[in-house]
């Protein structure tokens, strides 16, 4: 199935890093300074996940960024993109990390999402308990990254509700696809309860 991608949703993620060659995949090598830092470096991800998030708009699709910003998320049974495209189109929220605590700095953050990436491509994709959610808590675990956020053991749960109250949308079009399908669906009921 072929993914689109509109100019708006590009643009979000682009200003011209996706055509860096770096780019293309996670790297152990990456290094940023805060004048070079990319939007997306650093973070947890987070889009919807349809017909899901209509009725649950906590529950969607996530993923976690490389040091320059390169989206990496479980996408099926023993799959894991890792050159920026998430599998349920381009991230809506996203969640900086704190990395100052971690010893490596980018280059353990990167390791350690290649190593998450690895390991799940050796996995079946179990929407209930093995999912895109357990792959970005392997990759935090991993990093042993002394607790952002107060949270020092991350799994699934930890980050759904986290990323729902703490992630920043990246533009009103992110805030609308994940609230408006499920407040239709409440003015429905609504008026439908009232008739």
């Amino acid at each position: 199935m072929q993914r689109q991608h509109t100019p708006d949703t590009m643009a979000t993620l682009s200003s011209n890093h996706h055509n860096n060659a770096n780019n293309v995949a996670c790297t152990a090598n990456n290094t940023a300074t805060s004048e070079s830092l990319h939007p997306l470096a650093y973070t947890i991800l987070w889009s919807p996940l349809p017909p899901i998030t209509i009725f649950l708009p906590f529950i969607g699709h996530m993923g976690i960024a490389t040091s320059k910003g390169v989206a990496c998320d479980f996408q099926g049974p023993y799959a894991v993109g890792d050159r920026g495209r998430m599998a349920f189109g381009q991230p809506t929220r996203a969640l900086r990390i704190d990395v100052s605590s971690l010893p490596g700095g980018a280059e353990q953050w990167d390791q350690a999402i290649m190593d998450a990436n690895a390991e799940y491509r050796t996995r079946m994709h179990n929407i209930c308990c093995d999912n895109c959610h357990s792959h970005v808590a392997y990759a935090l675990n991993s990093m042993e990254i002394s607790g952002p956020y107060g949270i020092r053991n991350w799994d699934m749960v930890k980050l759904c509700f986290l990323v729902f109250f703490k992630g920043r949308f990246l533009g009103v079009g992110g805030f609308l696809r994940q609230f408006l399908p499920f407040g239709i669906l409440m003015l429905i009921w609504v008026v439908a309860k009232a008739i």
